[in-house]
């Protein structure tokens, strides 16, 4: 496959895959970039089009992954603040006892335990992105076709 694909749609393949890294610098540049590279080139190169449709999908997978995970995150956060302290102790403002004891707790619980877990999720999907990004980048600057994992495909 890689002697019918031009060397420029390999290097143009394997820069929209590298430019999903320019979130780290640029906000929504992980969007931003692949999406004006992949607009400029889809309809001349089938190749171009094909790696700019998996990179922009696994991104905004990747975001959706994220958003979802912070969302019970900060929901397990929530109810294990409120169950730690006590919702009656957070509404009124002048008394600040905070004894874990004080409504019959003897340590954290599961909450801490999902919010941990949330955490370890989270990382993963971090190094997930990366490494799939570099393992797609190689692979689109040798003409070889890469497809990410779980990725949802918003553009087909």
């Amino acid at each position: 496959m890689t002697e019918t694909i031009s060397k420029h749609e390999r290097n143009l393949s394997g820069i929209i895959h590298a430019s999903t890294f320019s979130k780290y610098f640029i906000p929504f540049g992980n969007f931003l970039l692949p999406l004006i590279l992949w607009l400029g080139n889809k309809n001349e190169k089938p190749f171009v089009d094909y790696n700019g449709k998996q990179a922009l999908n696994f991104q905004i997978s990747i975001l959706l992954y994220g958003i979802v995970l912070a969302v019970i995150g900060a929901v397990l956060f929530l109810v294990f603040a409120f169950d730690f302290v006590g919702f009656v102790d957070v509404l009124e403002i002048n008394e600040h006892n905070l004894s874990a004891y004080k409504h019959g707790h003897k340590g954290f619980g599961t909450h801490v335990v999902f919010m941990i877990l949330a955490g370890v999720i989270g990382l993963g999907l971090l190094v997930l992105d990366i490494v799939c990004t570099i393992l797609a980048t190689i692979k689109g600057g040798n003409g070889e076709v890469y497809k990410y994992p779980i990725t949802i495909n918003f553009i087909r």
